[in-house]
């Protein structure tokens, strides 16, 4: 299929898809003129991409993983024996991550909270002319 008809299937732009060729993580067919040819085995490819991504995995790191899952319904299982650490090491990593914006929240609510009740929000606020 052509990169229009992928496009339809798996609702990712061009740009992206071109994009996960780049980064090496989807290799359609070339055509003799040139065009990209992609297959039903692609698609499913652009699933596990994306649903690799929406976990919090860089597109360097899903690189290293895509070879190493296999679709279990909806779900994508391991399949290479180190790929479970490598996993836990990037949860451990998200969630340092999560840890570190509820810190950052938390301070920007104390910010807030000593701030006037009745203050209009930073939008509202008449430009300085200084």
């Amino acid at each position: 299929m052509r990169i229009g008809e992928m496009v339809r299937r798996t609702g990712v732009s061009e740009r992206l898809l071109r994009y996960y060729e780049e980064q090496g993580l989807l290799a359609p067919t070339r055509l003799p003129s040139g065009y990209r040819a992609y297959s039903d085995a692609d698609v499913d490819t652009v699933r596990r991409i994306r649903t690799l991504l929406a976990a919090g995995l860089s597109t360097t790191t899903i690189a290293q993983v895509l070879p190493c899952v296999r679709d279990d319904g909806p779900n994508l299982a391991p399949v290479c024996s180190d790929l479970v650490a490598e996993l836990r090491r990037e949860r451990e990593r998200i969630t340092h991550a999560i840890k570190d914006l509820q810190r950052s929240q938390g301070m920007l609510d104390a910010v807030i909270a000593a701030g006037p009740a009745d203050a209009a929000p930073a939008s509202q606020q008449p430009m300085s002319q200084g």
